[in-house]
């Protein structure tokens, strides 16, 4: 069974910071493009960061982040990490990870096969 589980959300103040991880199992991580997806109350699914197969490659989907958010993999523990610093308010939402088949990174949420069920963070002001 494939399974993505995040864990490490959580209520911080504005300016600090979070480690998100994401186990994945039941696939072969290698062949899998993993990226980082966020969705605030009323808002669309946003993609944050993705890391392509075997960790080759990162690439941001939110400006936003940049210079803020980095994401990693530990190929031998089937993880993936979102490391989030100087976090804001405006970064409020539920961090979900999500598997893509294909082996590419794609900011397009549709393009992902596999989502874990996601972790709330929040930034209090």
């Amino acid at each position: 069974e494939v399974q993505l589980v995040e864990s490490g959300g959580g209520l911080v103040e504005d300016g600090g910071s979070l480690r998100l991880s994401c186990a994945a199992s039941g696939f072969t991580f290698d062949d899998y493009a993993i990226g980082w997806f966020r969705q605030a109350p009323g808002k669309e699914r946003e993609g944050v960061l993705c890391i392509g197969t075997s960790g080759d490659g990162t690439t941001y989907y939110a400006d936003s982040v940049k210079g803020r958010f980095t994401i990693s993999s530990d190929n031998a523990k089937n993880a993936v990490y979102l490391q989030m610093n100087s976090l804001k308010p405006e970064d409020t939402a539920v961090y979900y990870c999500a598997a893509n088949g294909a082996k590419y990174c794609a900011g397009d949420y549709r393009e992902y096969d596999y989502w874990g069920q996601g972790t709330q963070v929040t930034v209090s002001s």
